[in-house]
């Protein structure tokens, strides 16, 4: 075409259509020939398909959890990869006898041109999907369909048993690795009780009492060892006083006549004056008992030995009263007799009373012996329980850490077995067939009509196409045209103005 910028009108396009119209009746016959060749003669496939949803488990997931949690596009994903296997569809192949006429094909490409003509599509987010079959016996695609719909139920309760299972061993597992290392924790815990049982610090207010309890031991323990010391000096210094007075009355004893010299006699006059030393002794005595009776209780073992000591001497003194009144009563005797039998009653009632201070001095040592023992033996014990105390900072830093460790543990223990519990239930629940299954709403049917090829849908095809490439073979024509079609397309080209205008004189028959 020379004139680009020239405007068409209807009778242009009438025009160049009825001057082109082979370029457009010849492409359009040949592509709508040909879809119709391909329409007509092309082999016939069949589609099946079944609708399959997917139901939910039956018992509420509040009572009982699942333990498959997955979505259900990605456990559609996993199901058809088991299913498009080469494994599974070589037994679908087989058994059905599938692809008999491609003989020359390999197995390998036989099973992918199956992998084609299945589809699994999911259907919305309800919870549903439609698995579909091609092939060209409408019989045979029916049946192939609904095995596999089986296949992906089958393999969807396999699945979700594996899996529950799986989950419920594993917890199993890790149950009875938690369970032995918490045995292991405690075993540590009791060994650690029983090696520090008095250092724990649960044991901290027990210890502190007792220390309490022998500390004030020892103070009562101190006072009756100063007392027995105190009482011991008391005794020795009697015994000492009851040996110098012996000593005393073995001096007079050659001065006693036989009878008592009158205060004016000679002797008397000459003998000095002294008193008797038991009563000096019980006068001692009972100072001493007013000094203790001012320090201790009635009940003191002090007072009580003095108050008996001086009940003594005072049956002591009786007696020695009624020896003399009988002295005097008997007729006189020689000088010397009479010495030696006065001798005798005096060390008559000496004696008893020395060997008793003697034998309570002996007990007094025992006493104190006895008193330092334990006073030893409770110093051995506080020192014991001050060591319990200054190490019970260490053992409470020790026990912490065992306890901190074996708590986590116990909890980790706690969770796993309440998890495996859960876990139980719910691989229980998929072997009941209680849980998440497909169940087909639509089974496939046998197709009334081929899937492909669509007659109507090629023939349209074809006339659009065959129309598309006519007006384009026809347009691409025009354009490639160079000839002069009228006046505008010369002036335009040569730049010459026309004049006049010849038209074309057209023969008419005779």
């Amino acid at each position: 075409m020379l004139n680009t910028e020239k405007s068409f009108n209807i009778h242009d396009y009438i025009e160049i259509f009825l001057r082109r119209i082979w370029y457009i009746v010849i492409p359009f016959v040949i592509v709508l020939a040909g879809a119709s060749f391909y329409a007509f003669t092309s082999p016939k496939e069949y589609r099946a398909s079944t609708l399959v949803l997917v139901t939910p488990q039956k018992v509420p997931e509040a009572f009982v959890r699942p333990t498959v949690t997955s979505k259900i596009e990605d456990r559609l994903q996993s199901i058809s990869q088991e299913i498009m296997s080469r494994t599974r569809l070589e037994q679908v192949i087989s058994e059905f006898k599938l692809y008999s006429e491609a003989k020359s094909v390999s197995r390998e490409e036989i099973i992918e041109l199956m992998r084609k003509d299945i589809r699994v599509e999911l259907k919305g987010k309800e919870g549903f999907f439609s698995i579909s079959y091609i092939g060209k016996d409408p019989r045979v695609v029916t049946t192939v369909t609904n095995k596999l719909a089986s296949l992906f139920i089958e393999e969807n309760l396999k699945l979700r048993e594996q899996q529950a299972q799986g989950t419920t061993e594993f917890l199993a597992l890790e149950l009875n690795a938690t369970k032995a290392k918490l045995d292991e924790q405690e075993k540590l815990i009791t060994q650690f009780k029983r090696q520090f049982m008095y250092e724990l610090p649960d044991q901290r207010d027990v210890n502190l009492s007792l220390l309490g309890k022998l500390q004030q031991q020892l103070q009562t323990t101190g006072d009756a060892l100063k007392s027995a010391q105190d009482r011991k000096l008391i005794i020795q210094k009697q015994l000492t006083e009851m040996r110098n007075m012996a000593a005393m009355l073995t001096d007079q004893a050659p001065m006693l006549t036989g009878q008592e010299d009158s205060p004016s006699s000679p002797s008397a006059l000459l003998r000095p004056k002294i008193g008797n030393p038991d009563e000096i002794r019980l006068d001692k005595l009972k100072n001493y008992l007013s000094e203790l009776e001012t320090r201790y209780k009635e009940k003191h073992p002090d007072i009580l030995i003095t108050k008996r000591q001086i009940a003594d001497l005072e049956k002591k003194l009786e007696s020695a009263k009624a020896v003399t009144q009988e002295a005097k009563d008997e007729p006189a005797a020689s000088g010397v007799s009479k010495e030696k039998k006065k001798g005798e009653k005096m060390e008559a009632g000496i004696d008893p009373f020395y060997k008793e201070m003697e034998g309570q001095l002996a007990v007094t040592d025992l006493e104190i012996k006895r008193v330092k023992d334990e006073e030893a033996r409770t110093k051995v014990k506080i020192a014991e329980y001050q060591t319990r105390l200054e190490n019970i900072p260490v053992r409470e830093m020790a026990m912490a850490n065992l306890t901190r460790d074996y708590q986590n543990n116990k909890e980790s223990y706690h969770s796993l077995l309440k998890k495996n519990q859960e876990a139980q239930q719910a691989e229980n629940l998929e072997r009941r067939q209680k849980g998440e299954q497909f169940k087909i709403i639509d089974p496939g049917r046998i197709p009334e009509k081929p899937f492909r090829p669509d007659i109507p849908k090629i023939l349209l095809f074809g006339l659009l196409l065959g129309m598309g490439s006519g007006f384009g073979l026809a347009f691409f024509r025009e354009q490639m045209d160079r000839s002069f079609r009228d006046a505008e397309d010369l002036e335009t080209t040569l730049g010459f103005k026309v004049l006049t205008n010849i038209p074309k004189i057209e023969k008419k028959a005779a």
